[in-house]
C-alpha cells in the first residue's frame, strides 16, 4: 500500500520496513503529529531510508494501518476459526486479538479509507467472526434467535473495554476467558 516497491523486499529492506512500522506505532501513539524524521530516529534508520520506503507521511500511515490489519487477520487465522471447536476458537482468537490490539492500538484506531486493504481485511475479519458465532450457535452456545451482528458488536466492545480497563494487568488468556464468559453467559447468576 504505502510502499513503493511492487516486488518482494530483500530481507534487510524488509527488516527496515518492519522497524519503521514498529517505531511509527510507538511514536505516533505518543504523539500523533510526530514527523517522519522522529519516526526514522526511533526506528534507528536514516531519514533517507524512511523516505525511500514511504513517499510521504500519508503513505507511511496507510502502510501502518495495513500492517496492523494484516497482523489482526493473522491473529484470527491463528485461532483456527474454521476448524477448532467454536468455544476453543473463540478463546484463542480473543487472546490473539487482545495481544495485537494492545500492541498496535494506534494503527488499529485509524480511520480506514473504505477502499483500502485495511478496510477489506477488517470486513473479512467481521465475516469470519460471524462464521465462528454461527458455529457457536450450532453448538448451542448462543441462542438460536440471537442477532449475530449484534453479538459480534458486543464482543468487539468487550474486547475494547478489556484493553482500556485492564487495571489488574491480566494476561490475554485471562481476559479472553472473561470476555467469552461475559459474552456467552452474561452477568446474571449462574444456574
Amino acid at each position: 500500500m504505502g510502499e513503493r516497491a511492487a516486488q518482494p523486499l530483500r530481507a534487510d529492506a524488509e527488516r527496515s520496513v518492519r522497524a519503521i512500522l514498529e517505531a511509527a506505532e510507538r511514536v505516533l501513539a505518543e504523539d500523533p503529529g510526530a514527523s517522519m524524521e522522529q519516526i526514522a530516529a526511533a526506528a534507528g534508520v536514516a531519514r533517507t531510508t524512511i523516505h525511500r520506503r514511504f513517499a510521504n507521511r500519508q503513505a507511511l500511515i496507510e502502510a501502518l494501518a495495513t500492517s496492523a490489519a494484516r497482523r489482526l487477520a493473522q491473529a484470527v487465522d491463528d485461532g483456527r476459526p474454521d476448524t477448532a471447536p467454536p468455544l476453543v476458537a473463540m478463546h484463542r482468537i480473543t487472546a490473539n486479538v487482545l495481544q495485537v490490539k494492545g500492541a498496535w492500538a494506534f494503527a488499529l484506531g485509524l480511520a480506514e479509507d473504505p477502499d483500502s486493504e485495511a478496510a477489506a481485511l477488517q470486513q473479512d475479519i467481521n465475516r469470519r467472526c460471524i462464521a465462528v458465532l454461527e458455529r457457536a450457535r450450532a453448538d448451542k452456545l448462543i441462542d438460536e434467535a440471537a442477532d449475530l451482528d449484534w453479538v459480534r458488536r458486543v464482543y468487539y466492545a468487550l474486547i475494547g473495554e478489556s484493553l482500556r480497563g485492564n487495571t489488574d494487568g491480566a494476561d490475554p488468556d485471562t481476559l479472553a476467558a472473561r470476555i467469552i464468559d461475559t459474552l456467552l453467559r452474561g452477568a446474571g447468576p449462574r444456574a
